[in-house]
C-alpha cells in the first residue's frame, strides 16, 4: 500500500502512539491530552516539538483518514491507538525502528538497539542492521523502501539511517551533522563517563604497580619526572 508522506506533526503523533503502546500499556490508548503531552516530551525527542492541541486533533483526524490511526469511544474521553503495522505491512521489529527513527531522528543501527530496549529487545546489532535492509530495499509494489542510509560524514565510523515516512530527506553533510549531534548527546555521554571510570581504574592500577616498584608516576610534563628519576639513581 502507498500513503502519502506524512507531515512532521503526523510523524510525531502517530510514532508517540506507537511508543507509548508499548512502553506503558497500563495508560494506552491515548487522550488527546496524552497525546500532547507525549509529543511534547523533552526526552527523547529530536526535534523538541512544542505541539497545540488543535495541532494534535488536526493530525489525529488525518491519520484516522488514513487508517493509521482508531478512535475508541468507550469512555467520556475519546482515546487514540496506531494502527501502524497493519497498514505500512511491516513486522513488530520494523515497526519498533521506524517508531524510533520518527521520534529521534537519524541513528546508527548501535544507537537504535540502545533506544528500543523498552520497545523490543533485538539480538544484536546484526539483527537491527537486517531489519533496516530489509526497509531500505522494500520492493515497489509493497510501498517502496521505508528508510535510508545516510552518506557517513568525515570523522564518523558508523551509517546512521533515516525514516522516509515524510518523504524524501536532506542527505547534505550539515544536515546528517546535525542530526548526529542531536540524537547521539546521551550516547555520547554514557561512552564518556565509561571511558572517564576506566581511565581511573587504569590510573590507580599504575599507581599501585609504581608503588609496589618503587618508583614515581610519569608526570604529565613528561621528562620532569624521568629526569628526577635519573637524577636520584645517579646519587
Amino acid at each position: 500500500m502507498s500513503l502519502r508522506p506524512l507531515t512532521p506533526i503526523e510523524a510525531r503523533v502517530l510514532a508517540t502512539l506507537m511508543e507509548k503502546a508499548r512502553t506503558v500499556p497500563d495508560t494506552y490508548p491515548l487522550s488527546l491530552n496524552g497525546v500532547v503531552t507525549g509529543c511534547n516530551q523533552k526526552t527523547s525527542r529530536e526535534p523538541v516539538m512544542n505541539v497545540g492541541e488543535g495541532q494534535a486533533q488536526e493530525a489525529l483526524d488525518d491519520l484516522r483518514a488514513l487508517s493509521l490511526v482508531n478512535e475508541s469511544h468507550g469512555s467520556r474521553v475519546a482515546k487514540y491507538e496506531h494502527n501502524f503495522q497493519r497498514v505500512y505491512g511491516v513486522p513488530e521489529q520494523s515497526a519498533v525502528l521506524l517508531g524510533l527513527l520518527m521520534l529521534r531522528g537519524p541513528q546508527t543501527a548501535g544507537e537504535l538497539r540502545i533506544n528500543t530496549e523498552r520497545w523490543y529487545r533485538f539480538a544484536d546489532i546484526s539483527s537491527v542492521e537486517g531489519f533496516l535492509h530489509e526497509l531500505a530495499e522494500r520492493a515497489d509494489d509493497k510501498g517502496g523502501p521505508l528508510v535510508l542510509k545516510l552518506p557517513r560524514t568525515p570523522g564518523t565510523r558508523e551509517d546512521r539511517w533515516a525514516h522516509l515516512i515524510c518523504g524524501p530527506v536532506e542527505v547534505s553533510p550539515e544536515s546528517i551533522a546535525a542530526g548526529a549531534s542531536g540524537t547521539s548527546a546521551g550516547g555520547q555521554n554514557d561512552r564518556i563517563s565509561a571511558l572517564e571510570a576506566e581511565v581511573a581504574a587504569l590510573r590507580a592500577t599504575v599507581e599501585r604497580l609504581c608503588a609496589e616498584l618503587g618508583v614515581s608516576p610519569a608526570q604529565p610534563d613528561g621528562g620532569g619526572a624521568h629526569a628526577k628519576n635519573e637524577n636520584s639513581l645517579e646519587t
